[in-house]
């Protein structure tokens, strides 16, 4: 049976999705964040040298990193999916593959890198620290968020926007294998950006993947999908 190494509030969310769909059995062995560093635990090492998650075993096949398992999930137990999950690998040489490989890549090569340093900038001046520093740290972060940061989350945000406003799911009208691996971008950076009224589109998205009943039940096992403070 697969195991998923399921580090709460992560982007292993989307794979407890993807097994849901396919409706592949699993068992979650779920891991907690240090309350005050974020950090996933240690104990996530003994899975792979890493120490991140997701993880997930198959037998004897561990495989890491998101997008890898997503791959490997869908190659493995979707390739004769039907129904509205008919266009989860699309066929190369089609548009929809080029789309989908385009999302599987951005997802974490164009986007999640600035909606991570989003994040990490705007905790910094909330973090203990002398009284008489908290001015500068807060000012230096405004300045970094200000020109650095959202400038490139705002052209990545405004072209899903428009890709999604011309599109049903990232990949065309067929859900696919981006949609899994776009899922926790998209929810991070409307949780981040103040988004659910700037992006229309996208909180459209966001309803049609919360309306599947097989990614509900993934947050039901899974937990809350963006960490809070």
């Amino acid at each position: 049976m697969i195991t998923v190494h399921h580090l709460e509030a992560s982007r292993s969310q989307r794979v407890l999705w993807l097994l849901e769909e396919l409706e592949v059995p699993y068992e979650i062995v779920l891991y907690k964040r240090n309350r005050k560093t974020r950090l996933a635990p240690p104990e996530l090492k003994a899975i792979h040298p890493l120490g991140k998650s997701p993880v997930i075993t198959d037998g004897d096949v561990t495989v890491a990193e998101s997008g890898a398992i997503l791959e490997y999930l869908a190659e493995r137990y979707g390739r004769n999916a039907q129904g509205d999950l008919a266009g989860l690998l699309p066929q190369p040489g089609t548009p929809e593959h080029l789309q989908s490989r385009f999302w599987m890549h951005f997802a974490e090569g164009s986007l999640m890198n600035w909606l991570v340093m989003k994040l990490v900038f705007m905790t910094i001046p909330t973090q203990p620290m002398p009284f008489f520093v908290r001015p500068i740290a807060r000012q230096l972060c405004a300045q970094v968020l200000r020109k650095l940061v959202d400038p490139n989350v705002g052209t990545a945000l405004a072209f899903i926007e428009d890709h999604l406003g011309k599109h049903a799911w990232f990949a065309g009208e067929q859900l696919s294998i981006a949609d899994f691996q776009m899922s926790f971008p998209v929810e991070a950076a409307l949780a981040r950006s103040g988004g659910h009224k700037r992006y229309p589109n996208m909180r459209a998205y966001k309803e049609r993947m919360e309306a599947r009943p097989a990614y509900r039940r993934a947050l039901e096992k899974g937990g809350p999908v963006v960490m809070t403070a």
